[in-house]
């Protein structure tokens, strides 16, 4: 599997970007909800299932898009299935320590 990932590093916050490397620069709509998948926010550099695991077990915060991504999150036990959004034929999943 190929993913994108950018990671973010904000007043103590670990924020991970990641989606499916096959669907960035694509928009998806679900009635008045809308997603764009942009390099700018998901990152230029394609990365492993291994980088993405690591990067998501140290994440306070996550945002995940597309099926590969968001199944491979599930997995992980980062999110929980009962929370997944589908917009479109793209599903999206976010996550927050508290």
């Amino acid at each position: 599997m190929s993913f994108r990932m950018k990671i973010y590093r904000v007043r103590g916050e670990i924020l991970v970007a990641v989606c499916d490397a096959d669907i960035v620069g694509r928009t998806f709509r679900e009635g008045e909800i809308k997603i764009e998948v942009k390099e700018d926010f998901y990152g230029k550099r394609e990365v492993s299932e291994e980088e993405v695991k690591q990067a998501l077990m140290q994440a306070t915060i996550a945002n995940i898009t597309g099926e590969k991504a968001v199944k491979f999150a599930i997995e992980l036990g980062i999110i929980d299935e009962k929370n997944v959004l589908r917009i479109g034929d793209c599903l999206h999943a976010q996550m927050v320590i508290i």
